[in-house]
This record gives structure tokens, sequence and C-alpha cells, in this order.
């Protein structure tokens, strides 16, 4: 095979591989049949699942691997597809980075539309410089604080912050903004705007949602993603070669690879070619000493070099390549870091002591040490909520828990007989229950209170039964006692007032969402009372 061919592979495998993670970003979420039958199609005799495979990237990702194994002492069942990662990377390099990698497509792809740097500007920004250590840096950070019991991978695992940004920032941003303007299409006069506002209505919804989607610190998630792009205008593949831990850990295993640049400085003729289509500043220039942990095997080079004074060739010699630029004061600044930031999420009391009580997690989340030692803060979970219930977190499980899942019912609720953020966390940090195995336990989230002072029956404004009516436990959680209450003005009215029966109650926040009194509801959810915790109860 030619290496040109070679190349074009390359670009058909990356949008391939592109494509496919877009396509399950999209399938992570109830199908159109479901939402319109949504009533029939939970059941407690009926576990939904999803079809699709939404889990493939992060199986595929040795960091998630390795650090759920150094911070849950346990091996996660599908994980030794990222081994067979590795083992690739020992034979072929970071191939993983230039062919599989959606993170890296995106940004090679955007660093080479009209790419800001050009010429020598461009041969200048393609040199290795110093900083391309951070990397090692962040890596190391992540696996000693993993070790210590605090797993903070997915903060800057590329698969974990795409699928987040994606999820929870750009999809839902994209969708709001083709709403408006298929809103405003529907309410012309002009027909043919209206036919085609309906007919995109009916092709979009299955990607951006059937219902507005909104998420707590999305605009901040959104932020972070587009700080990142903007950087590929800096230097190309900004992300790849100075940040990404995930890249650092490829590095590492690349230095035992068989697949070596063969230089022949003879036939160069100082073009500089090579040097400025690199991704990754891997000095392949033949009077430089060739860095095999920063080669991102694109291939460009040997692609670009009009005279042939390089190629990418296999050997059986048992030299290894050059060792990663790591640098003594990135190991000790690690090690320091990996040791402090556990120590320090514990200050604030919320791993150790009483959680907030607005602190409530998804059905089946192991107990919070446990939980925070596996979540990935990937946003699986919040994206195939049904209800949009689930959200990352800001401040309510502390510093170690940020972007970690909370419900915040208000914006949604706990479907009683649904379990399908189990069933696509990839860590276990969500344990896959059944939906009978959630109802018959029962597995609690939480328990609810009535606010007397804002209840309407309570507080002599109005009747209203709508808590006691959509609590779908069995006995209810919630019961009505017939009652005389004075009204403002002094005169009688004939009420049911709604009580909480804590054993029943499992905190699935219906009741909450649906109450009438809008804005600060008169019935609300708190974590107390959840399964997962002997200490967080209310009943002895």
């Amino acid at each position: 095979m030619k290496i040109r061919h070679l190349v074009w592979l390359r670009r058909i495998i990356q949008t391939f591989f592109l494509c496919l993670f877009l396509f399950l970003l999209v399938e992570s979420r109830l199908s159109q049949d479901i939402y319109v039958d949504y009533s029939i199609a939970f059941s407690a005799d009926n576990s939904i699942r999803l079809d699709q495979p939404v889990t493939f990237f992060f199986k595929l990702n040795p960091l998630i691997g390795l650090t759920s194994l150094l911070s849950g002492h346990s091996f996660i069942p599908g994980f030794l597809w990222g081994v067979g990662v590795l083992l690739i990377t020992i034979f072929l390099g970071r191939v993983f980075c230039s062919f599989i990698c959606p993170f890296g497509t995106i940004h090679h792809a955007i660093g080479s539309i009209r790419p800001a740097l050009k010429g020598d500007r461009m041969i200048q920004a393609n040199q290795k410089t110093p900083d391309q250590k951070i990397k090692y840096f962040f890596l190391l950070f992540l696996l000693i604080g993993a070790a210590v019991g605090l797993n903070l991978s997915g903060l800057m695992d590329p698969i974990a912050l795409l699928f987040r940004s994606m999820a929870m920032a750009v999809l839902p941003g994209l969708g709001a903004g083709l709403r408006s303007v298929f809103d405003v299409m529907a309410n012309s006069d002009i027909k043919v705007f209206n036919l085609i506002s309906y007919g995109a209505e009916v092709l979009l919804s299955p990607a951006f949602g059937y219902n507005v989607q909104a998420y707590q610190t999305a605009w901040f998630i959104g932020l972070v993603f587009l700080i990142i792009l903007f950087l590929n205008r800096i230097r190309p593949r900004f992300w790849c070669r100075i940040l990404c831990p995930l890249g650092a850990l490829m590095g590492i295993f690349s230095r035992v690879s068989l697949l070596k640049l063969k230089k022949d400085q003879d036939k160069c003729t100082n073009c500089n070619l090579c040097v400025k289509h690199c991704q990754g500043a891997a000095s392949p220039h033949p009077d430089q000493v060739w860095e095999a942990a920063e080669c991102l095997a694109c291939f460009n080079c040997h692609n670009i070099c009009p005279e042939g004074a390089l190629a990418f060739t296999f050997t059986r010699q048992p030299k290894l390549n050059q060792k990663p630029d790591i640098g003594r004061r990135a190991v000790l600044g690690s090690i320091l870091a990996g040791f402090s930031v556990p120590l320090l999420g514990r200050l604030d009391g919320r791993m150790d002591k009483i959680a907030d009580s607005r602190l409530i997690r998804p059905p089946g989340s192991l107990p919070e040490n446990d939980f925070l030692k596996l979540c990935q803060r990937c946003g699986l979970c919040m994206k195939v909520c049904p209800t949009n219930a689930i959200n990352p977190t800001l401040g309510e499980a502390g510093m170690a828990g940020f972007w970690t899942p909370r419900l915040i019912m208000t914006q949604g609720y706990c479907e009683y007989t649904c379990s399908l953020c189990g069933s696509v966390c990839p860590t276990g940090a969500i344990a896959d229950i059944t939906t009978k195995e959630k109802i018959q336990r029962p597995i609690k989230i939480g328990s609810v209170y009535v606010d007397r002072g804002r209840c309407l029956p309570w507080s002599g404004n109005a009747p209203c039964i709508v808590c006691e009516e959509v609590c779908p436990t069995s006995p209810k959680a919630i019961y009505l006692k017939k009652e005389t209450v004075s009204r403002p003005g002094g005169k009688k009215l004939a009420v049911q007032l709604p009580f909480v029966d804590l054993k029943q109650c499992v905190g699935c926040g219906i009741c909450e969402n649906k109450c009438a009194v809008k804005g600060l509801p008169a019935i609300r959810t708190i974590s107390a009372g959840e399964s997962r915790s002997l200490e967080n109860q209310i009943l002895l």
C-alpha cells in the first residue's frame, strides 16, 4: 500500500469513528416510539434498555479503565477493549489518537480549516516545546489521585469531556437555536415556511431531543469546550499535544512500538514540509531525534516528503524509542497534586459527613465514597434520563464531586419504573438494577416533606390533591385527611390535607415536579432516607 493510500485510509477511518461517536451520542436517549407511549413503556415488568452500545468509546478508553481499577480496586467488565488499545499502541504507536479518537479528529479538522498559522509560523509552531510535558503532569496527577481514592479522570479524559460537552451544551444549544428559528417559520403567514418548519421538527427531533433539554452549568461546560477548540488557532492539535492525559498514556506505551520513523538525512533538502504538516510536533526532520511519544501516527510527514527521506517501517530491533520527556518538575508536581487534591476534597466534610440535602444521586448509586471512586462525570446518565432530572452538580457534592450527577426535581423527576441511568453507566458507579429490583427492594433516593406555609390546602388558600394523585408508590406515600381550615378572610374551606408516609416514600420527586406551587414547590425532595447510606436516614 502506498503511503498516500494509507493517509486516505486514516481519513476514512477517522470520519467513520467520528460519525459512530455522534450516532451513539444521539442514540443515548429513548426512541420516539417510547416517548409516544411513555406511560405504557415504563412498567414494573419491562426493564427498558437502549438498543445501541452507547458505552463503546468508554470501553475502548484505557485511561478510564485504569483509573477505575486504581480507585475502585476492581476490573470493570468490558474494559479489556482498553487493554487491547494499549497492545495496539505497543505495536503501532499512538494510532488511537490519529485513527479512532473522535476528539482528536475534531481537533485535526479544525486545525486544517483555514489555519491561523501559515508558512514559517506554522513550522515554528510545530517545533517541540517544553509545555508538551504538561499532559504527563495531568496523567500522573489523575493516576495518583485515583490511587488515593478520588477519581477525577473524567474531568480531562477526552472521551468523557467530548461526550459531556456535546450532550450537555452543544446539542441542547443547537436544538434551542433551531427551535427558535422553526417557531418563527411556523408562526409566519407563508405556507412554505410552515411546511419546512413542520418537516424540520420531524427530522431533527431525534437528534436534538423531543423536549427542551437544560442542564445546570451547561453554559460553563460549553464555554470550556469552545476554549479548547479555539486553542487550535494558537497551535495545531493543542489539546492532543499539551493537555490530553490519554495521549500521555499512549505516549508512554509507544516507546516500545515496533513502527518507527526511518530518516535518510542525505536525501533531505531542508524544505521543512515534514515539520509544517506534523500533527504532534514529533520532530520528524532528519536533523532531529524523532519523538515517538509525541508522534500521532498521522503519516503526514512520510506522505508530504518530496525526496522520500522519511518512511515508517516495522523493525524487530529491541532498541527502545526516545523516552517521553516528562521532566522532574512535572513528576514532583503531579505527585504533590495527586496526593493533595483528594485530601483537600475532604475538607468540606461532604465525603465524610452528611451530604447536602440537595445531593440526590440517581437510583442504584453506590455509597458516596465508592461513587466518587468510579464516577467519570461523563454525562451518559444525564443524557439518557427521559425526564431531564439528572444534572451535573455545582457545589452540592463539594469540590470532590464537581460535575457528578444529581437529580433536580423542579426540572424533572425519577420515573418510578425507569433504571436507564444504571444501564449506561460505563464504570458501575450507578449499579445496573432492574425495574423489578428498584420497586421491590425498594431503592430509595430520598424523601419528601410538605412545606405547610406554601401548600395550598394547609395555608387555606385553595383545595389541591396533585401530589397525592401523581404519587406512584403502592400504597401511596402521600395520603390525604379531610379537614376544614380557615381561609385568610375568615371563611371556612373544606380541604384534603396531604401527609407523607416516610416508610413508603422513595424520593422520586414527581410530587415536587408536578406541584401546583411553582418556583419553590410546597412539597420538596431531600436526600435523607436514601438507601445507599445508613447514616443519612430519618427513620430508625
